[in-house]
């Protein structure tokens, strides 16, 4: 009989640090979530590959940095795809986590938000293509799956895997709390005293909760608790509204529909630097929660592995049994030791991040200017687009990136600047053209 774990990835979308009542928040209330804090071990050092969407799942898709597949902002439309040189949709052909796990008898499945392209190239690959034998999807080409749909269909899922007696891998990308957001009433009701934008923002966080909290339930009801992995994520930090926000905005959202706008959009990073769309920890610093029972150590706080999104690929096929294909290059390493409380895995290899960033610093946006960063053992260094400006921080010892230690330290500072440099040669100048939509030839 099978015995491999289950392995359930939920990657929230836009999830700060501090968006947990595990983590402190003051009015948002996430008892699922908190269930796995007390029963599994909270990462507090976890990073994702970038500070916006689709190059931070094209990272937990393909273990390497996306700045090798072109991938540095999100998919929008083919005439913005090309104007910043990425390609229209991730290679499907890449070596993939789901499909590493589908070929080794996996039962494996999507729910949730795609855009790793974008429901406006028609012509884009769907989700199926990626190596899931099921998926429901919005921000994907074909029908949008409605975003609450999510956890139904994963538990659809997880009832006929154990039925067929197969381990399944589900890859659980909920919506919350990305723009726009979808209230529903009754869970603004769970939060009565708070004014209304902040109350917007507790109820969608509650509702994404609630529904974390139905997988768990099968799991329990179905006696696959022990024998299943369940890491909770997010993409990237919070977003936050640039301006003061002085009255509330609907928006529409042509994959999900109608909803308030930033102006509800109240996430913290837990005191860290900078929000969504930032190199700086408040950006890429997110919640990292993993349980498996029996394996993984219960309410325990690990603040000292540096695990990246890089590193799932490869930390999950370990736990699968699944071997790497020997012509694949990994920019990650496997984090077991780490999840099982055991040694942390020294680095031997920086982890690197790109991103267009604007440069100098605007005012409303003063966490937001960098466009190159390395971290290598406990040194960050963030760097402007032409390397001109840049700021060295020890990481380890100074997570909200207070203390900037350029000039105490000159000789890190030259050491690290080199390994970006030579990292940049490695990137591809321009995507490859089988990437790209027909829409193109009429650029």
């Amino acid at each position: 009989m099978e015995t491999r774990p289950n392995i359930i990835f939920i990657f929230a979308d836009d999830w700060g640090w501090g968006d947990l009542s595990a983590h402190g928040h003051p009015y948002v209330k996430t008892p699922n979530i908190d269930r796995l804090v007390s029963e599994g071990t909270d990462f507090q050092r976890f990073t994702v590959a970038s500070g916006v969407c689709s190059p931070s799942r094209a990272a937990v898709m393909t273990g390497q940095f996306p700045a090798r597949h072109k991938i540095d902002g999100h998919f929008a439309w083919v005439p913005s795809n090309a104007k910043r040189n990425m390609p229209d949709w991730l290679d499907f052909e890449a070596t993939l986590l789901p499909r590493l796990l589908q070929e080794s008898g996996y039962a494996t499945a999507h729910f949730g938000k795609w855009h790793l392209s974008n429901n406006m190239i028609l012509d884009s690959p769907s989700p199926g293509k990626y190596g899931y034998d099921e998926y429901g999807a919005f921000n994907c080409s074909g029908e949008q799956m409605p975003v609450h749909q999510d956890a139904n269909n994963a538990i659809k899922f997880i009832e006929k895997s154990n039925e067929a007696k197969k381990p399944f891998f589900i890859n659980l990308w909920i919506h919350e709390p990305h723009t726009p957001h979808h209230v529903i009433p009754k869970y603004q009701w769970r939060f009565p005293d708070l004014e209304e934008a902040d109350n917007i923002y507790a109820s969608i966080l509650s509702h994404a909760d609630d529904r974390i909290g139905e997988v768990l339930g099968v799991l329990d009801r179905l006696n696959l608790t022990d024998n299943t992995l369940v890491v909770f994520s997010s993409d990237n930090g919070p977003a936050r509204a640039k301006y003061e926000v002085k009255k509330l905005k609907l928006m529409f959202d042509s994959a999900t529909g109608a909803g308030f706008d930033t102006s509800a959009s109240k996430g913290i990073t837990g005191g860290r630097k900078g929000y969504k769309a930032s190199l700086f920890e408040g950006g890429i610093g997110v919640p990292f929660i993993a349980r498996w029972p029996a394996k993984i150590k219960a309410g325990a706080i690990d603040n000292q592995s540096l695990i990246s999104a890089v590193d799932l690929l490869p930390t999950f096929c370990e736990i699968a049994n699944v071997a790497l294909p020997s012509s694949y290059q990994p920019d990650g390493i496997s984090q077991v030791s780490a999840l099982l409380g055991q040694i942390y895995p020294v680095r031997t290899k920086p982890l690197f991040w790109k991103f267009p960033a604007s440069w100098p610093a605007k005012n409303n946006a003063p966490n937001h200017w960098v466009s190159l960063a390395i971290v290598d053992q406990n040194w960050k260094l963030v760097a402007n687009t032409d390397l001109s400006y840049f700021e060295l921080y020890d990481i380890v010892d100074d997570v909200f990136e207070k203390n900037d230690l350029k000039e105490e330290k000159a000789e890190i500072v030259v050491e690290l600047l080199s390994k970006i440099r030579s990292w940049q040669q490695e990137l591809p100048k321009h995507p490859d053209k089988k990437l790209f939509s027909k829409e193109r030839e009429t650029l």
